[in-house]
């Protein structure tokens, strides 16, 4: 009943803005716009237009008018819920749109609910799950390399992929079906052989797209950075460098950040989730000393350290400390306060630092070295193990977990093979991973799955 009715919603930010769009779709969203809209001159109706077309006029309440509009009509199927549309462009004034869709409501139309116009363009099959999930990321994207990936994954590049292997998969299992159906004409000698080897394939692929999600997740979420160092290194410094802005207290008291600090900023379109913790030392301070054992945490769970050292002093204890936390992590280490006589040069640091880790000579107070830093940060981001390319990008941890799932149905389809079962046991586990495929595109999903999904889109998209 809900998926036949015509529904209604504020299109753009519920904010005051040059243009709002109030967004009609379903059978009678041309009948509906006809009862609010007039033409200039009275005599036109909306029926009366051809589709993706625009077309001036006045919306009213009664004899009330609310607004002077331009109204899009465009007509099923080569719509974006594949239903008729009206898209109503007015004033963008809060209260303007409000009561333009209070009119429309109450001719006809109900308040469409989060992600429903969306949700039609899937159930109407206009697109895949993928990329109604890929609108969502489009939106929320927090960088130029998310908004490509979303792009991409608008575009086809997740779905037409997933695809393939489902492809291949059905392409065996309806050999086999077909060679248990009629074994006198087809013969499966050799066949065990054969699928081991596709199904190695198959296994290879999957894998390889459930490791790039570590990369989609960073291009999603932004990279958890955070910054170590001894006190009076100069995090905080930095922090507001990077922030624009006063985030956090600077003083020459070592030990003022007792707590922990975050900020999201962007670097040449990389997104960092900045962490400004309190200077590693020993410290019998009591707050102090809680603020050391969070930074230590945070450290651990860092997608990427900045370790700010202090070149104006040697290294001592605290460094040797930080030196451990930062084994086996991603790592920028910035000899900070080049301007001063320098005390810890760039060779004794690096005597110290395990193979690698880039050193950056850095002067936050004199804003030195920065774009050096920035340089060193995007060379890691495309060459090391936080890189985007053209390949495809699983950016989703539902798509992971299928893909997960899908590997591990051809795992047991692998040791079928090297068990020597019989080939009914092969398409057990072969339709298995199918489905769990299935899952990424929307496919082979529940109702309250795709619920769950679209609820988490914004009103009137």
């Amino acid at each position: 009943m809900k998926q036949t009715e015509t529904i209604a919603a504020i299109a753009t930010a519920l904010s005051d803005s040059g243009i709002g769009i109030i967004r009609i779709s379903g059978s009678e969203a041309i009948s509906v716009g006809d009862r609010v809209y007039r033409s200039k001159n009275g005599c036109h109706s909306l029926k009366d237009y051809g589709s993706h077309t625009i077309h001036y006029g006045f919306i009213m309440d009664g004899q009330e008018i609310l607004d002077e509009v331009m109204v899009t009509v465009m007509k099923a199927p080569k719509t974006y819920t594949r239903e008729d549309v009206v898209e109503i462009n007015c004033h963008g004034g809060v209260l303007v749109m409000r009561r333009i869709l209070e009119a429309v409501l109450k001719n006809g139309a109900r308040l469409a609910e989060p992600g429903e116009f969306t949700r039609r363009a899937f159930l109407n099959g206009r697109i895949d799950l993928a990329k109604a999930e890929a609108v969502m990321d489009l939106i929320r994207s927090r960088n130029d390399y998310a908004r490509r990936a979303s792009i991409s994954q608008l575009e086809g590049s997740v779905s037409v992929c997933i695809r393939r292997l489902r492809q291949e998969i059905l392409d065996e299992l309806a050999f086999i079906e077909s060679a248990l159906d009629d074994p006198e004409h087809i013969s499966t000698e050799g066949y065990p052989e054969q699928l081991s080897g596709k199904v190695d394939a198959l296994i290879a692929e999957c894998g390889r797209l459930i490791a790039s999600a570590e990369n989609g997740r960073l291009l999603k979420e932004g990279i958890n950075t955070v910054i170590v160092g001894k006190p009076n290194a100069g995090k905080s410094s930095l922090l507001n460098l990077l922030a624009g802005r006063e985030r956090a207290i600077v003083t020459e008291i070592a030990g003022t950040t007792r707590d922990v600090l975050e900020e999201a900023v962007s670097l040449h379109g990389i997104s960092l989730n900045v962490i400004d913790t309190a200077g590693i030392r020993s410290t019998s301070d009591v707050v102090e000393k809680i603020g050391v054992e969070k930074a230590e945490q945070y450290a651990k769970e860092a997608d990427l350290i900045l370790y700010m050292a202090d070149s104006s002093i040697p290294m001592d204890e605290s460094d040797e400390h930080i030196l451990k936390l930062i084994e086996g992590k991603k790592c920028i280490v910035l000899l900070n306060k080049s301007d001063l006589t320098p005390v810890l040069t760039e060779t004794k640091l690096k005597e110290k630092l395990p193979a690698g880790v880039p050193v950056v000579k850095v002067s936050v107070k004199e804003r030195e070295g920065l774009d050096a830093f920035e340089n060193v940060l995007s060379e890691m981001f495309f060459s090391g193990g936080l890189r985007f390319n053209e390949e495809v990008v699983i950016t989703s941890m539902r798509h992971k977990e299928a893909l997960q799932n899908a590997s591990d149905s051809l795992l047991e389809v692998k040791r079928s093979l090297e068990a020597g079962m019989p080939e009914d046991f092969f398409s057990i586990d072969l339709m298995s991973a199918y489905a769990s495929l299935g899952e990424i595109i929307g496919e082979e999903v529940g109702e309250d799955l795709v619920n769950e999904i679209f609820s988490k889109f914004c009103m009137g998209k």
